[in-house]
């Protein structure tokens, strides 16, 4: 009897292995599809910019729509490395993505260059609302080929283009005097960045680069006569308190940034988690045009009050300002294959010869 027990208990013991064998993977492969990956994202910008603050969207939305297994921190310049660090501690998988735009990395990706703040490419003179104004530039993106172009000469550097967001108009200019011509602008300095240097000497201006935490105090000296940044120069900045004057006629409607993620991580993300955090980048696009027509309500209404006056360049000077950014267009479309095709694309979709 005790044999025959034995018999049955090794033949019960035998059949519980063999089925703890077959349903191992299968216990396994229901634990990693319930894996929590939690990263890391850094912005570019400080605490306060309205693009970084609104990357809190990004994360719940990624968090939301991946039932969890997305936990997403996210940070601000520099809280765990300064700017001009990021495109390679993103690289290198210090952070997992960064929050930032193409004009800081055109010297490692060229085609950044075109990507961020191209002068005039992104006017949408068709579209009369702020958000028809932004979903045409979106569709261009992503319906017209431009997006593919992107994330294939970032993923030469490692990194994912995932989705794009909006800045608002820039340039955004105030100065210190009223100007409605480019002759008022002879003998003017003004604070710019990048490319836009050179669009604004090309009008009679004299460009030069200053920080951003310095300009307020050097439109009050008169060191400098204008300034350009985004909305912020006004909601955030508070530079109209010492130059109220807005001009306009020679910005984007909107200017694009964009998220990066290191590719090797993408890569190894399932096929679901790729398309939550694909999501998380488009609603955080909705969030980011949501709250720059706030911010340019905000200005609005500064207008009408009289503390920021609006002063619009006449066509000849638009005209002076088209000239010089189609200038700048070719001499981009020089720097590299990709560049050239990117300048192709747009001057396509803007019907610019």
């Amino acid at each position: 009897m005790k044999r025959a027990h034995w018999s049955v208990t090794t033949l019960l013991l035998t059949i519980s292995v063999i089925a703890l064998l077959i349903a191992g993977p299968q216990i396994q492969n229901a634990d990693a599809g319930d894996k929590v990956y939690r990263m890391k994202i850094q912005s570019l910008f400080p605490h306060g910019d309205t693009s970084m603050e609104e990357l809190k969207v990004f994360a719940e939305s990624a968090a939301k729509r991946s039932n969890g297994q997305l936990k997403i921190k996210v940070f601000a310049e520099p809280e765990i490395m300064p700017g001009n660090q990021l495109f390679g501690g993103t690289r290198q998988g210090v952070v997992d993505m960064l929050h930032g735009m193409g004009g800081m990395w055109g010297g490692m990706v060229p085609v950044g260059y075109v990507e961020f703040n191209l002068p005039m490419a992104f006017r949408i003179d068709e579209e009369s609302t702020w958000e028809g104004k932004a979903q045409a530039i979106r569709d261009f993106y992503f319906k017209k080929g431009f997006v593919e172009l992107l994330r294939k000469e970032y993923a030469k550097k490692g990194l994912y283009f995932l989705d794009i967001h909006t800045y608002g108009p820039v340039p955004f200019v105030l100065s210190t005097k009223p100007a409605t011509s480019c002759a008022d602008f002879q003998g003017w300095k003004i604070k710019a960045d990048g490319g836009n240097m050179a669009y604004h000497t090309a009008v009679g201006m004299q460009a030069t680069a200053i920080s951003p935490t310095e300009t307020y105090m050097g439109l009050k000296l008169g060191t400098v006569d204008a300034a350009e940044w985004d909305v912020s120069a006004v909601t955030g900045l508070k530079w109209h308190e010492v130059a109220p004057y807005w001009i306009l006629g020679m910005e984007c409607d909107h200017t694009i940034g964009h998220i990066l993620v290191n590719l090797k991580k993408w890569n190894k993300l399932p096929d679901n988690l790729k398309e939550a955090l694909r999501g998380a980048g488009e609603d955080y696009w909705h969030a980011t045009v949501d709250a720059y027509k706030r911010e340019m309500e905000v200005v609005k209404g500064l207008v009408k009050e009289g503390k920021v006056i609006e002063n619009v360049l006449d066509a000849d000077c638009q005209e002076q300002y088209k000239k010089a950014a189609y200038k700048i267009w070719d001499e981009l479309a020089t720097q590299d294959e990709a560049s050239a095709e990117a300048i192709k694309m747009i001057k396509a979709w803007r019907g610019v010869k």
